[in-house]
């Protein structure tokens, strides 16, 4: 049964930028629609432009959730002509932010409103720590109901970057309400994890060094760095994917079981899996960049020749990394981790090799007879997270016929064929944080952990591998 969220007005900066556009407005009207969502709630979009207005803000919306989802233009003009509105925020002084606040408090006296907000920065990343302190200087860090913030990643670049924003974070709101949110999380796949490993006895107990050779996490990119060089740039893909998304990945697969099913407790086993892991040596990282290739049939340029990239630039498009865990239930077994653009697939997935049989009995000598050799292949789990979310395993048979010859065959499950199609991400998280879930949202000591772990390899000079466009990236660890 869905929860129903209680009335509330999201504010949303950056209203008119690209994530807005692309997935929280068709995520909240879809949310809507299908009555996810508390009728009453009202969305206020905020940015710089004064040339916006209310029916500039609400057209732009209608064509967004067009655009996204195909939907009736009356339905979703109906929605947006009543629960949307715009505010200019100016230059963000302090003059600027008092007449928000002002007008925020109009809007929930219209609607008769308790004072439920929340606050989403879909912003860049430089504005996070001035609109916070924003927020907090003009008391919109507390209400007469309760306040969230919503923060979208890269939360910092690096460790002192980080440890800097989340103390005007917490100068400003408490913990409990500050939600930092990776889309990765809200995937029905990486949710199921959870119910995957714990809820199916089979799995939990070959969960362990004893059972896995090893764990590979691969997050897979046709596309290149298409507009976002000016972002792409700074980052590069140890920032981009790794430290956020494979890093989630990891946490929910290497994580004890916990004491209950809540935010808190949750969020502690995950903290403990990213602090046992050891400091990663300069032979356990690959970095690479693509070159000119093909995918798909045509040819593409190479990372260097992209749109407002520098022509020397030495940003990595692509990061192998192999990890370590110094705990019980890992020790010995390798965490590889990959991703890169401009790959030969469009792909994010999760493989468990378990350990083969300690003897091979399907070979002639074993056999005692004249039969061609044959062999016992390693159990393979894979947990797809995009496309085609679900599981495959693969499992070992005997070939029809008098020799005896083995050949693996999979067993699937797949979400769509199950379930039909699946929820957008966003449309999972921003239903949490209106009910204020925070178990698929990363805490202040999980964001910390991971910057600790990830930084002293960022300030490391590296080795660029080239790679062609269409390839499976360089050559790994």
């Amino acid at each position: 049964m869905t929860k129903h969220s209680q009335p509330a007005v999201i504010a949303i900066f950056g209203a008119t930028g690209d994530l807005a556009h692309r997935k929280l407005i068709p995520s909240l009207y879809e949310m809507a629609a299908a009555g996810h969502m508390n009728e009453d709630i009202i969305i206020l979009g905020i940015g710089r432009g004064n040339d916006m207005d209310d029916a500039g803000f609400r057209k732009n919306a209608e064509d967004a959730i067009k655009e996204s989802l195909g939907s009736n233009a009356e339905l979703a003009n109906k929605w947006c002509s009543s629960r949307l509105y715009y505010h200019a925020i100016g230059e963000s002084t302090s003059e600027d932010f008092k007449k928000l606040s002002a007008r925020i408090a109009k809007l929930e006296r219209a609607h008769g409103q308790a004072g439920n907000r929340i606050f989403y920065l879909a912003l860049p990343p430089p504005q996070f720590g001035p609109t916070i302190e924003a927020l907090g200087a003009a008391g919109l860090n507390k209400s007469k109901g309760w306040t969230r913030l919503v923060i979208e990643k890269p939360f910092g670049r690096d460790l002192d970057s980080a440890v800097e924003l989340n103390d005007v974070v917490h100068k400003n709101f408490d913990e409990e309400q500050v939600y930092r949110i990776d889309h990765y999380l809200g995937k029905e796949t990486v949710q199921n994890l959870i119910a995957f490993r714990f809820g199916n006895a089979i799995f939990e107990s070959m969960w362990n060094r004893e059972k896995i050779e090893k764990v590979e996490i691969v997050v897979a990119e046709e596309l290149g760095v298409e507009s976002r060089a000016g972002y792409y740039e700074k980052s590069g893909a140890m920032r981009d994917m790794i430290q956020n998304h494979l890093t989630q990945l990891i946490a929910l697969t290497a994580m004890e079981i916990p004491a209950s099913f809540t935010a808190a407790d949750i969020r502690y086993e995950k903290v403990r899996v990213l602090r046992s892991i050891a400091p990663i040596g300069e032979n356990d990282v690959t970095m690479g960049q693509y070159t000119d290739g093909e995918i798909g049939g045509e040819r593409v340029r190479g990372y260097r020749e992209e749109k407002g990239v520098r022509r020397n630039s030495n940003t990595e498009t692509f990061v192998g990394l192999k990890l370590h865990m110094e705990n019980w239930r890992w020790h010995g077994v390798p965490f590889y981790l990959r991703t890169g653009k401009r790959l030969k697939d469009h792909s994010s997935e999760i493989k468990i090799t378990f350990r083969c049989p300690p003897i091979n009995l399907f070979t002639p000598h074993k056999l005692h007879d004249n039969s061609t050799e044959s062999h016992s292949s390693a159990n393979v789990l894979v947990i797809a997270v995009q496309p085609n979310e679900g599981f495959r395993m693969s499992f070992e048979v005997k070939a029809p016929g008098t020799e005896m010859m083995l050949k693996t065959e999979w067993m699937h499950f797949s979400y769509s064929e199950a379930f039909g199609a699946l929820p957008d991400a966003y449309h999972t998280l921003l239903h949490d944080v209106m009910l204020g879930d925070q178990t698929l949202f990363v805490s202040s000591d999980e964001m910390l952990a991971s910057w600790k772990l990830y930084t002293p390899v960022l300030k490391r000079k590296h080795t660029l591998h080239f790679y062609p466009a269409g390839s499976w990236g360089p050559e790994f660890v």
